[in-house]
Formats: C-alpha cells, structure tokens, sequence
C-alpha cells in the first residue's frame, strides 16, 4: 500500500504527495505539511488522518469546504481513486500500487530563443515523403503497430520506441498541443533508450515553438559548436551534440511534435533520417490524435457517469441523514411498496430514485408522476394510457406511465392530491398488478415497484374522507419521513457549498465560498421551504451577487430578517445575533449618512460609500430603508 495524493488539476497538476504520517494537514499556511498557497485555500483547510488502513478526510472548518467527489463533506473515509477537491486544486486519492506510473521520462522545456546557424537543417513536410525503399518496411510496420495500440500513453511509448530502431537518438519526446496552440502542451510523454522513462528528457521549448510556429522540421548536428543554441539553455547544459525535431501535422496544422536528441559526439542525424521521422510523424499523427480523443472520450464518459453517481447521493452527513441512508439500504433490495411523508422540498424524490437506483430494478425505468399537477381526466390517461378514440382529442392509442415503468419503479408524488375515483384504481393496481388502459378492454399485467410520496397527514385526510383507507394500507407498507432542514442545521454548510458551486459553475462566475456571516445567517433561518428554498437562496446569491464570497447581503430578505431573531429565540448564539444586529445597525447608519450627505442622488451616495449603485439599492431594499429615507 503506498498511500498518495496525486494532483490532477490545478497548479499543482502532475505532483505527488505521499502520507507517510498518522495525520497530514493542508491548507494555505505554511505549517501544513501539504502547503497549497492560494487564496482559494482556506489557511488550514483540512486533514487526512490514517486510522490503520483507512484514511478520513476531515474538513476543518474551510471557507469554500472540501469536496470528494464533487460532494461537499465535513468527514469522510476516502477510498481508492476518490477525487479529493481544495479550492482550484483536485487530488486523485491512491491506495494501489501502479495507478499512476511512471510511464513517461520527466520533460522539461527551457525557454531561451533561437538564432539559426548555418549547419541547422530546415525541411518542410512537404519535401519529406521521397523515401528510399529501405524505409518503406519501417514505416510499414510503425503504421501497423501503433494502430493496434490502446491508450495515449502506449502509443506514445510504443512510438519511440519504434523509431529508437531506426534513427539513432539517445533519448525522445511526444509532446501533443491543445487544440494546436504552442502555449502549453496538453500531453508530454518522454523516454530515454537506456534508461526507460527513469531519466528525465530535456525538451528545448526555442525549437518546439519554432517548429510548431512555422511548421518545418528542424536537424542539427553542431549544437554545442555553433552558437545558434546558446541561449536554449537545456542543450547546452546537457551537452547535446545532435537534435532532430518534426512537427506532427494533421489537417495542415501542427498537432505537436516529436523530438529527439543524442550527446555522443559520433552520433550524427543525416537527411534520411529527417525525412523518415517526418513521414513517421505524418503516419502517427492521426493515430495520436485518436487515441488521444478516445481516452478524452472514456473520461468524459467516466465523469458523467460520476454525475450520475453523484446524484444519488444525498448531501448530509447529520445523524438523521445517516437514519435516511440507513432506510435506503434496508428497504432498496426489496419489492416493497414505499411511502415517503415530509415536508415540500425535503427531497422525497430523491430518496425515490436513490432506493431505485441501489434496487434489482436500476437498469429499469424511473418513472414518476406528480399527482396534483394534472386534473383527474389528464392524471387517469397519464398513469394508465388510453385507447383510440377513448375521448375527444385521443387521435392514437398511448402508453401510460404505469406501462412505461414496467420492471422499473413508479414514483408518485403527492399522491394524497389523487381523486377518490382513480384512488380505487390505483388500489386494484397495487392488489393485482393489472388495469386497463381508458377506453380499453383489455386487461394489460404489470411487474412495478411503487414508491409514494405525500407531505399531507393521510391518516387525517382519511378521518376527513378524501382518502381511502384500504390504499393507505396499501401504500404503508414501509414508510418514512423526511426530516425537514431546520431538525439538520449541522447539513446546512454542506448543502450551500454545493449549491454554490454548481450554480457558480453555470453561471460561469467565480466564487470562493461562503462568508462566515452569511453562512451564520443559512444556519440560524428555519427554510419552511427546506433543501428546495435553501437551493433557490444560495443560486440567487451567486447570480446577484459583486463579490467572490457570498456576503450576507446577498440573500434574500427573509433569511436576514429572522435569521438572528431565531438564533437569540432558541436560546443559543446570542452573542452572534447581537454581533449581526450591531453590524446591520453600523451599515444602516453609513447608508443613510451618505444619502443624505448626497442630498439623496443614490450615485452619488454610491461613490462615497465605494460600490455599485445597484448593490447599494440592493441593500437599502434588503435592509428595508425606504421608511427611513422617505422621513
């Protein structure tokens, strides 16, 4: 087990980090034994902690959270592969040996510029393909090997090592471009003929960019003599004596190229061997550009894929979240009708498709239905189907949903709103597993798991009468609620980070985190909305906001009202409320002296106080300054 971190975005992108400790804390401060300094980081951001063979991630507290998997989490046992996000930086987290090889030599470019002497060899590709035909049979069998080759990596390797047997260089490397622009290479593979990828390859960024700039193929013999190299400093410190460098084109354009380099002073690169590396280059090209698209693909596929891991993951780590993972996992193996009580906005169709999604059923269909979004006559053609010719405007027959959901699971929300009249229907559905479409007579078998859902008491609506007591019976097979946000304030934090975050992400605007008094102020309101308020709170923040953190002033006027007054009702943080209330108080007073020092032009006003003149009417109407000014 060799434990690691292993940085895949970010400044940091391609540097390691082993823990080797019982604990390893990063964050921005230098004391932290993985030091990130950047803004985006919080000073100590969080631990990893080894306890025996696992590893937990704990988040310390940090402006912009820590994120595994794209989820927010405050604690959280890391597995092998997960990816470990800080800010602008993402790890990759490693148990195994082997995931992330060694497979290329380290490159480094050097940065001087280059002056063409009179023995450097300039050809164009076009000049390249009159081989003698004694290279035919090694081009043949570079074009036969590397398009039987899978992954970017393997051809890359592959390739060098092919043309090692025909052209006599010491070491090489591939370095491929993103989207054909010479400013940085989306790919750097090296390889030395001895040594293996376990010597680092120096790659003088003066030739590169001159090859891929003008799009010829450059051999030189005199490197260290003739002084057209003395300012790429790479060649002369590692006693290079021959260069050969080709651009690899495709479609005319420079995709990046392939260079290699010998320091025996007998070893010499002659015009055949340029012109056999640039019709290898013009044959590889394509072959590096798939492969290099494929693995795009995979990952692509792999990220998506994650996406929708992710969905089924519910963001909570409090203890009455853990009770709804715990109900999940109970009750998703089994066929048993569900039925999910709660408030609007808890997520019961989330919990829905997370026990779907972790049944037998998964590779079936979610279907789901809200039953008071349709009258009675659209909600009967919706869930059982109709015939032709059943009602005026049934022009063909149609499926219903529970057709649709055959083998898979048919989720109905608010099924407390359902008619009495398709209550008895549904009731046959669930005893039999039959119906018939509107309009039809034959009777259609169904093989459905149903999940329900409802945030009306049914155990009243039946003592009212609006609902049949034998379907609740039925439907209470095994039941839950949903707790409401305010009863796991502790989720709070976590939800709003990935709410900013994935609004900040589609809104393509910045945003570090959320300000400790805003995140005060998301703590201490009740949400009578929950999650679902909660996420239209924060995504109002991101579009409105000025600032890269969230600021109390960008949320809506409710949360700022009440927020302190429940803190100090419930007894708790009134030190915070009243720390709010004497900030809110200094913010009025410095708003209302410089109106009226500005004889009430707002722009004015906005000039002395230093901001936006729409921010500063965003704050006269948040903290309700229109009775003042009109005295």
């Amino acid at each position: 087990m060799n434990p690691r971190l292993a940085a895949i975005a970010g400044p940091l992108k391609g540097t390691n980090f082993t823990l080797t400790e019982d604990e390893t804390s990063i964050g921005r401060e230098s004391a932290n034994r993985i030091c990130l300094s950047d803004p985006s980081v919080s000073r100590r951001h969080c631990t990893i902690r080894r306890e025996g063979d696992l590893f937990k991630v704990t988040d310390l507290e940090s402006l912009n959270g820590t994120f595994v998997n794209d989820v927010p989490v405050k604690e959280r046992y890391l597995e092998h592969g997960d990816r470990l996000r800080l800010g602008d930086y993402t790890f990759s987290f490693l148990l195994e040996e082997g995931d992330a090889p060694a497979g290329s030599s380290t490159v480094l470019l050097d940065e001087g510029r280059l002056s063409t002497g009179t023995n450097t060899l300039q050809v164009r590709i076009a000049d390249a393909f009159h081989l003698m035909a004694r290279d035919l049979s090694a081009l043949m069998k570079i074009a036969t090997t590397i398009n039987s080759v899978r992954g970017l990596e393997a051809v890359q390797r592959q390739l060098l090592e092919l043309i090692f047997e025909v052209v006599p260089a010491d070491s090489g490397a591939i370095l491929l471009t993103e989207g054909g622009g010479a400013e940085e290479f989306s790919s750097v593979f090296g390889l030395d003929r001895q040594s293996g990828p376990n010597k680092t390859v120096r790659v003088s960024r003066t030739i590169t960019d001159r090859v891929l700039s003008e799009g010829v193929s450059i051999l030189s013999n005199d490197v260290q003599e003739s002084g057209a190299f003395d300012e790429a400093e790479s060649l002369i410190a590692s006693h290079i004596q021959a260069l050969l460098c080709v651009p690899l084109m495709l479609f005319d354009k420079p995709q990046g190229v392939i260079y290699l380099y010998a320091s025996d002073p007998l070893t010499r690169f002659d015009k055949d061997h340029l012109q056999l590396l640039t019709a290898i280059a013009g044959i590889a090209a394509v072959a590096l550009e798939n492969a290099s698209h494929v693995e795009w693909l995979e990952s692509e596929n792999q990220r998506l894929q994650d996406d929708i891991q992710i969905e089924r993951n519910m963001i909570g780590e409090s203890p009455r979240m853990r009770e709804v993972y715990q109900f999940i996992a109970r009750v998703a193996p089994t066929n048993s009708t569900v039925l999910i009580q709660g408030e609007s906005g808890t997520g019961k169709e989330l919990i829905s498709r997370a026990i779907h999604l972790n049944s037998p059923r998964k590779g079936k269909a979610f279907v789901a239905v809200n039953c008071a979004a349709l009258t009675e006559t659209l909600l009967e053609s919706e869930l059982f189907g109709h015939e032709k010719g059943a009602f005026t405007g049934a022009v063909a027959q149609k499926k219903g949903k529970l057709e649709i959901a055959d083998g898979g699971t048919l989720f109905l929300d608010e099924v407390g709103e359902m008619p009495p009249v398709l209550q008895v229907k549904l009731l046959r559905v669930l005893q039999e597993r039959e119906f018939e479409r509107v309009g039809g007579t034959r009777t259609l078998k169904v093989d459905i798991r149903l999940i329900a859902a409802t945030n009306r008491d049914l155990e009243e609506a039946i003592r009212q009468g609006s609902f049949r007591q034998d379907l609740y019976y039925r439907l209470n097979v095994v039941s839950f609620s949903m707790p409401p946000l305010r009863e796991r304030r502790e989720d709070i934090p976590l939800l709003a980070s990935y709410f900013v975050q994935k609004y900040a992400d589609r809104c393509n605007r910045r945003v570090r985190g959320i300000s400790s008094e805003a995140r005060a102020r998301l703590i201490s309101y009740d949400w009578p909305g929950n999650v679902r308020e909660l996420e239209n709170a924060v995504e109002r923040a991101v579009v409105l906001g000025t600032t890269e953190l969230i600021l109390p002033e960008d949320l809506p006027e409710a949360a700022l009202e009440s927020a302190a007054h429940a803190s100090a009702a419930r007894g708790a943080g009134v030190g915070v409320a009243n720390y709010h209330e004497a900030v809110a108080e200094a913010k009025k007073q410095l708003i209302l002296q410089a109106i009226e020092q500005a004889a009430g032009n707002y722009t004015e006003a906005a000039k002395l106080l230093g901001v936006h003149p729409n921010y500063l009417h965003r704050l006269i109407r948040n903290m309700n300054l229109r009775p003042e000014l009109k005295k």
